[in-house]
């Protein structure tokens, strides 16, 4: 593998970089005359830190059930234990809850009791990561912001799961076992601002429908997609960073301009089956193509067509291409020098 670095700025590299909106941390300190309103009880399996009073620490404890959960708490980790179900009594006096960690534990769907999520009706972040669930859990609290179900069983959303969920921004869904039969044309109805959308690393086949209009990333890694529809994305116009590697897409499964959007700025394209460089919009920043078929680097197909060669007099009008990656695939270097003429903010090509 070769790095060519251009003289320019520092290189920048974005390839793996994650992002939501500003979350809002939810590390809120109450007014400590409200302490008094609350006793300091602390269940014995647990730690309840001093300096942290609206915190509970029941992680990593080998707990098989969750004990009860004093009314001051509104951060709850209970991850890395052994615990079975959700139930309703240990959440009697928990009516403050904001953040709930039950990430690696043993929970399955009929261990959820019915209604006991929606219960919690403060809650913001809510983590079911690495447990035994086969379907989304429902209903669901309508003041969620995040909600993180990786690496279950899940092939089975429920209807109207997230119809309420106005406040969700960001949705968790990756490597779990999803068909495209699960992704109905309404599936994400009512996720007015999701602005992350994680299903990668499960069975899809198809590009799923109806993705929400302000999500912004959107992962599909690690799954079967052979065909992008034409016009996919002007669905979804605020769509910056898209993820599409380790898929089984062909030059004939993409359209000619279904990436010349103007919001992507990070195209993740490694690991397909392309044999040339698909158009793209001249605001790309971030380009993966590595693990393809690409024999070839034709600069004036690959050039931007909105952007004439000679009109590069002001950032503005010039193609803002910062990071080209084509290793893995079947081109001899060097590449064409003039490929500067055009991507001239080109900062880092790997070959």
């Amino acid at each position: 593998m070769t790095v060519k670095v251009y003289p320019s700025l520092l290189v920048l590299f974005l390839t793996n970089t994650v992002w939501t909106r500003n979350v809002r941390q939810v590390y809120d300190v109450m007014d400590p005359e409200d302490w008094s309103l609350f006793t300091f009880e602390c269940p014995q399996e647990c730690f309840c830190p001093p300096s942290f009073p609206n915190a509970l620490y029941c992680d990593n404890k080998g707990l098989k059930e969750i004990p009860a959960i004093p009314a001051r708490i509104w951060y709850l980790y209970l991850q890395n234990n052994l615990i079975e179900t959700i139930s309703e009594k240990p959440f009697v006096n928990a009516t403050h809850l904001k953040w709930v960690n039950l990430n690696k534990n043993k929970i399955t769907s009929n261990g959820i009791e019915e209604g006991v999520l929606s219960k919690l009706k403060r809650l913001l972040y809510l983590f079911l990561e690495d447990n035994e669930l086969e379907e989304v859990p429902a209903p669901l609290p309508t003041s969620l912001e995040q909600l993180r179900l990786a690496r279950n069983k899940i092939s089975r959303i429920p209807e109207g799961v997230f119809s309420n969920l106005e406040n969700l921004t960001m949705l968790d869904l990756h490597h779990n076992k999803l068909l495209d039969s699960a992704l109905q044309s309404d599936t994400f109805q009512g996720l007015n601002n999701l602005m992350q959308l994680n299903i990668a690393k499960n069975s899809l086949k198809k590009m799923p429908l109806s993705i929400p209009a302000n999500t912004m990333q959107l992962f599909l890694d690690n799954n079967s997609i052979e065909v992008i529809p034409e016009n996919y994305f002007s669905a979804i116009p605020k769509v910056t960073f898209l993820r599409l590697n380790y898929n089984k897409l062909s030059d004939d499964g993409i359209p000619p301009n279904v990436f010349n959007v103007s919001s992507i700025l990070d195209l993740q394209l490694s690991h397909n089956q392309l044999t040339k460089i698909p158009p793209f919009n001249a605001h790309l920043e971030h380009l993966h193509l590595d693990h393809n078929r690409i024999k070839s680097v034709n600069v004036t197909l690959m050039c931007p067509t909105s952007i004439a060669i000679e009109d590069h007099s002001s950032y503005g009008n010039m193609p803002h291409l910062r990071y080209l990656r084509l290793d893995g695939n079947e081109i001899q270097p060097p590449i064409p020098l003039d490929i500067m003429t055009c991507f001239r903010l080109l900062q880092a090509v790997v070959i």
